[in-house]
């Protein structure tokens, strides 16, 4: 089975934004930059600071994969799903939520920080921001690839729960309070995959599953990570409109 890959969203070390306005992807450690609201939607979002760092990391990728796929103007709600991989999840956010529980008997717990303490919370978000009403869930993967998040979101399309799903990861790397105890790298990828685009926006490329779903291929290249597809996709669309790509390998 086939879908086609229409949008391409991240929030990287390096960057964030749109695949559409790169010409180069990758996935690089170091420290995350701020996610201001102003950087994700025009208009006033009340939420949004008060959200924690994993929120606004998953919330803004997803975004931007929408943006991408032209997408993210809405008057209906839609049936889109979303399918996120991560190794920590909300850790961080659940350690600082306990920090608040301990002193004074948890008389002084944060419920801010409480609200995000799950790691589907940008998910909700996401859904009440663009009108989702698709499956969404988050899942444990390490190391994080995220080809579990396309194969999964692929059988929603093939099974028909829906023509449209977001796929992706979602990390912000070990809480330093565990002392980096692993390399993972941080940041938030996603990809808009559509079962048919009915848009005048040229998809990406197309996505299926060979072998029994063990192999994933984008336009007949093996796909061995998330980082990879979002490399192959930007030189295949670059290259079709003739100009010149830089993909970090």
């Amino acid at each position: 089975m086939n879908a086609l890959i229409t949008g391409i969203g991240w929030v990287t070390v390096k960057d964030m934004g749109c695949g559409r306005d790169h010409n180069s992807f990758a996935m690089e450690a170091g420290q995350l930059p701020e996610i201001l609201r102003k950087s994700i939607f025009d208009t006033p979002y009340q939420r949004f600071r008060k959200m924690d760092r994993y929120s606004r990391l998953g919330l803004a990728a997803v975004a931007f994969a929408l943006k991408d796929a032209g997408l993210d103007e809405w008057t209906e709600k839609r049936n889109i799903g979303i399918i996120a991989c991560s190794v920590y999840g909300c850790l961080g956010t659940d350690i600082d939520y306990f920090d608040t529980v301990i002193p004074e008997g948890g008389l002084s717990a944060s419920p801010s920080l409480f609200s995000y303490t799950l790691p589907n919370c940008f998910l909700g978000e996401a859904a009440v921001s663009f009108g989702l009403t698709g499956a969404s869930f988050v899942i444990n993967e390490k190391p994080l690839s995220g080809l579990v998040s396309i194969r999964m979101a692929l059988e929603a399309i093939v099974c028909g729960e829906s023509g449209k799903m977001l796929c992706g990861i979602c990390d912000l790397g070990c809480p330093p309070q565990l002392g980096g105890i692993d390399n993972e790298v941080p940041g938030a990828l996603f990809f808009m995959i559509e079962e048919a685009s009915k848009k005048n926006l040229r998809p990406y490329g197309r996505i299926g599953m060979m072998n029994g779903g063990d192999t994933i291929q984008f336009d007949g290249i093996q796909i061995e990570s998330l980082e990879m597809l979002a490399q192959e996709c930007l030189r295949n669309y670059v290259t079709v409109h003739g100009l010149q790509l830089s993909v970090h390998s």
